[in-house]
């Protein structure tokens, strides 16, 4: 029996609505979030779609109008007119507010443990 790549995943992804902004060179598309992890992101694929696959992409989350996750992100699949990206890079501040936002959204502080043990693996 066949593994689906979704059972396979270590990090719980959470379904999450915020303005996101994708931006690659000189392109800014706003975006519609799916949901998140301490690992990636999955968005609805913007129209039209200019971006290329083998340049990194940078992810602007605005939680509020201060507040905002920024990562670097690379682009690992497409998908039904969905795009998944996984993190290249966080900076500190960043990743304690995505930290923050994935506790509150797991309700139970074991689980975000583990996640983040296997963050620290990966």
């Amino acid at each position: 029996m066949s593994e689906h790549p979704a059972d396979r995943r270590r990090f719980k992804r959470i379904a999450f609505d915020a303005r996101t902004e994708l931006s690659q060179g000189q392109f800014i598309w706003p975006v519609k979030l799916i949901d998140l992890s301490l690992k990636g992101l999955l968005i609805q694929r913007p129209e039209p779609w200019l971006g290329h696959r083998n340049e990194d992409f940078a992810v602007d989350i605005h939680l509020s109008d201060d507040v905002e996750i920024k990562m670097d992100v690379q682009l690992t699949h497409e998908d039904h007119g969905q795009l998944g990206f996984v993190c290249r890079h966080i900076s500190l501040e960043s990743i304690e507010r995505l930290r923050r936002l994935i506790e509150l959204n797991l309700g139970d502080e074991a689980e975000l443990e583990r996640e983040l043990g296997a963050l620290i693996e990966v």
